[in-house]
């Protein structure tokens, strides 16, 4: 399983990147081939300075040696080892009519001091982050994961769509981080889900990426925008660092496993502000954004 998850999100990236370069029309992503001493290394390709997309990511990575000290406390176990493999995504765009974009699909396999399997899981999910709400894009990009999850099950939206509300969350702040997406994880062998079925729901997602995204782009990458627009879109961006560095446990388990700091942080983009003790304008479009975002909606 893992070597076929890992040839699928490799495949993956070559495509994901392809289409953004065409989406962008002026640069390509940079790619760094790197190792990591304890075992394992990845392939990180970033995108800066485009004519859409200010600084993005899109990141593959296998890694595998002994557990963490910190990792093995989380999981309850005294000796193991592990493998870990996943593509990793941020894209940030110039302009603050398109919407931020993440995702994330992953395989972990835990192994006893035999060699021997003795825990393997997938998670993943993708979101949206808008600096301007547009319902109908929303709409689109809920539509399409809904699509995804009920060709596995009727039920996997619903309770994704609420993780992702519940995860992309700054309790510090009280806001949602963006309008959600999907996120599941720990998604192990169950009386109705193997593993091979778990394989084919996390790819399905994976391959609907495109689609949930670059409609919106495209529709909305040469709107005209204000300098004030711009700053709105940086001190929005300020939320999205704040999350990822106090709350996000991709980053924590990256830092806690020796991960490659560079590909870690290149979801932080470029350009941001904090305003001492900003608010919007009453009856804003930027207040528009905060309503939803204190309050997660159902989208279809």
């Amino acid at each position: 399983m893992k070597n076929k998850f890992y040839q699928y999100i490799q495949t993956l990236q070559d495509t994901i990147t392809s289409k953004l370069e065409e989406v962008d029309g002026k640069v390509e992503f940079h790619e760094d081939i790197w190792k990591r001493p304890e075992g394992g290394g990845g392939r990180t390709r970033v995108i800066e300075n485009g004519n859409v997309f200010e600084k993005g990511g899109v990141n593959i990575s296998a890694v595998h040696g002994d557990l963490p000290d910190t990792m093995r406390k989380h999981f309850g176990v005294s000796e193991a080892d592990f493998f870990a493999c996943g593509l990793s995504l941020v894209l940030h765009p110039k302009n603050p009519m398109v919407p931020t974009v993440h995702a994330n699909w992953r395989y972990f396999e835990m192994y006893d001091k035999n060699g021997d399997i003795v825990d393997q899981w997938f998670g993943g999910g993708q979101d949206l982050t808008p600096y301007y709400l547009f319902e109908e894009d929303a709409k689109h990009f809920h539509k399409v994961c809904k699509t995804a999850c009920d060709k596995h099950n009727p039920d996997f939206y619903e309770t994704y769509k609420a993780r992702c509300d519940e995860y992309f969350y700054n309790s510090h702040r009280n806001e949602a981080r963006g309008i959600g997406g999907l996120f599941f994880d720990y998604c192990k062998t169950t009386d109705t889900m193997s593993m091979e079925k778990w394989f084919n729901f996390v790819t399905e997602v994976g391959d609907s990426f495109l689609d949930a995204y670059v409609p919106i782009v495209e529709k909305r990458k040469d709107l005209p925008f204000s300098k004030e627009q711009r700053d709105w879109q940086e001190i929005r961006r300020g939320r999205y660092v704040e999350f990822n560095l106090v709350h996000d446990k991709g980053t924590l388990f990256g830092l806690k496993t020796n991960g490659r700091i560079e590909s870690i942080l290149m979801s932080l983009p470029p350009h941001v502000q904090w305003i001492y003790n900003h608010k919007p304008a009453l009856g804003s479009e930027e207040e528009k954004l905060l309503d939803v975002l204190k309050h997660p909606k159902s989208w279809v």
